[in-house]
C-alpha cells in the first residue's frame, strides 16, 4: 500500500492501524456519566492514574450530584487535594453539581453546549463525557492527540479547538470518541513526548516525523 498522500487520507490509516494495537478505553475509572464527568475535571493537569486513586474516597463520601453540591469545601479540597489544583477543582465541582440540580434535575446533560456552562468543563471534557458515556460524536483533544496529529500532519494548528475543527472532517462522526481514545494510548505507550519509540511504531512507514528525533 502506498502512503496515504492527504491528512484525511493518513487519518484514516492511523485509526485503522491503532484498531488493531488498542482498545478504545478510557483509563478514568467510572460507574455512571456523573462519575465520569467528576473524574474528568479532576484529570486537568493531572495524570489518570492519580486521578483513579482519588476518586474511590471522593464517590464513597459524595457518590451524587445532591452529595457533593453540599460538600463542606474544606473536607473536598482534602480529599482531591493529590490533583493538584485542588481549591479551584474542589470550587468547580461543586458548581457543576449545582448547576447539575438546578438546569438538568440532576442529570449528566448529553449537549455539548450544555456540558461546556458546568462549572469546570471544557470542550475536552464535554467530548470525553458524549463520547465515553454516551456513545456521542465527540473528539477530545488532549495533549497527546495534539502532539500525534502534528507529528503525522494531520494539522499545524497548536491550539486544541482549531485542532479539533480540523481533525472532525478527516474521522467518521461516531468513531471520533474511539479516534481520540486510541491515538492518546498510542502517545502513552510509544509515541512519548520525548524519545518517542518510533521503531515499535506500527504508522512508521508513513508519519512524517518518523525516526526525527
Amino acid at each position: 500500500m502506498g502512503k496515504p498522500r492527504s491528512p484525511k487520507g493518513r487519518a484514516k490509516l492511523v485509526h485503522e492501524r491503532l484498531k488493531d494495537e488498542y482498545d478504545a478505553v478510557c483509563e478514568l475509572n467510572h460507574r455512571s456519566p456523573f462519575e465520569l464527568l467528576v473524574a474528568t475535571i479532576l484529570s486537568a493537569q493531572c495524570t489518570d492514574v492519580r486521578v483513579n486513586k482519588t476518586t474511590p474516597a471522593l464517590f464513597n463520601r459524595y457518590p451524587d450530584p445532591i452529595d457533593l453540591a453540599a460538600a463542606d469545601s474544606q473536607a473536598l479540597e482534602e480529599l482531591v487535594h493529590a490533583t493538584g489544583f485542588y481549591k479551584s477543582k474542589a470550587k468547580n465541582l461543586m458548581k457543576m453539581s449545582n448547576q447539575l440540580l438546578e438546569e438538568h434535575e440532576g442529570e449528566v446533560p448529553t449537549s455539548l453546549s450544555d456540558l461546556v456552562k458546568l462549572g469546570g468543563v471544557g470542550r475536552k471534557t464535554a467530548n470525553v463525557i458524549r463520547s465515553v458515556a454516551f456513545g456521542l460524536p465527540g473528539l477530545p483533544v488532549d495533549t497527546h492527540v495534539g502532539r500525534l496529529a502534528r507529528r503525522l500532519g494531520l494539522t499545524e494548528e497548536e491550539d486544541p479547538v482549531k485542532v479539533e475543527m480540523e481533525l472532525n472532517p478527516m474521522v467518521p462522526e461516531y468513531e471520533r470518541g474511539e479516534f481520540s481514545l486510541r491515538v492518546i494510548l498510542h502517545g502513552r505507550q510509544v509515541c512519548f513526548a520525548r524519545n518517542p519509540q518510533c521503531e515499535d511504531c506500527v504508522l512508521n512507514d508513513f508519519c512524517p516525523a518518523a525516526f526525527d528525533f
